[in-house]
């Protein structure tokens, strides 16, 4: 079953939803999933206005559309999906944002984006299921770079020693960047039990690199990322 942002839920005109192991695509979208723009995710902050249904968009990760009946879908197996919709429902983007894409400000871009032709102030986000602080151990040089870059607080952005908290920089970056709203959808990918308590409920990259270096013939998560999805109806 896939997760349903309480903010989008409210808005009319729109269909939205954020994948799992279970339904990679949540099952309400599939039908639309010829519509979605062709695109390679690099983990940079390119944004793209998307104007045609499979529209080739290159190298980006980030879209942004006012043209109903396409699909935004982002994929994601720790980092950050992050699905945004004008309060009138008239207007949805989606963002791929690992902690590349955080640092280097992809939702800064979105936001100045989104401000061309509007204002944050009438628009709404979610932020998806990705690697949650309990999980998401990195290196003290990468806390130190967020430190150093991101204007937050060292307990925000580390709220664990040497453990990053991608949901709650998201957040705190939309808020100051003001959007109306902003919530948070899902939870951890890398340790959130399926509803049958005998696996996983999310693809995680963080996850499978560690089950394939304990044991080599583990499965690869190619081609079994998570999709999360905005569409105009």
């Amino acid at each position: 079953m896939s997760d349903h942002s309480a903010l989008l839920r409210q808005i009319p005109g729109i269909v939205h939803g954020f994948g799992d192991k279970q339904a990679l695509l949540p099952e309400h979208l599939r039908r639309y999933e010829a519509t979605r723009p062709e695109k390679k995710q690099v983990h940079g902050t390119r944004i793209v206005d998307v104007t045609v249904p499979g529209q080739q968009c290159g190298e980006a990760d980030g879209f942004i559309t006012a043209t109903p009946g396409i699909l935004l879908a982002v994929f994601t197996a720790d980092c950050l999906p992050v699905i945004f919709c004008r309060k009138d429902g008239k207007e949805i983007a989606a963002v791929h944002a690992g902690w590349r894409g955080l640092i280097d400000g992809i939702l800064e871009k979105m936001a100045q984006r989104i401000n061309q032709s509007g204002d944050t102030a009438q628009w709404v986000a979610s932020v998806g299921p990705a690697a949650g602080a309990c999980c998401y151990e990195v290196s003290q040089e990468l806390i130190d770079a967020f430190i150093q870059r991101v204007d937050l607080p060292s307990e925000l952005i580390t709220p664990y020693q040497r453990h990053l908290d991608l949901a709650a920089i998201a957040e705190a970056k939309l808020r100051a960047l003001g959007f109306a709203d902003v919530d948070h959808t899902g939870s951890c990918t890398i340790c959130s039990p399926d509803s049958a308590g005998t696996g996983f409920r999310y693809t995680s990259f963080r996850r499978n690199s560690h089950q394939r270096a304990q044991n080599p013939t583990h499965p690869g998560i190619s081609g079994r990322n998570q999709q999360s999805g905005i569409m105009i109806l």
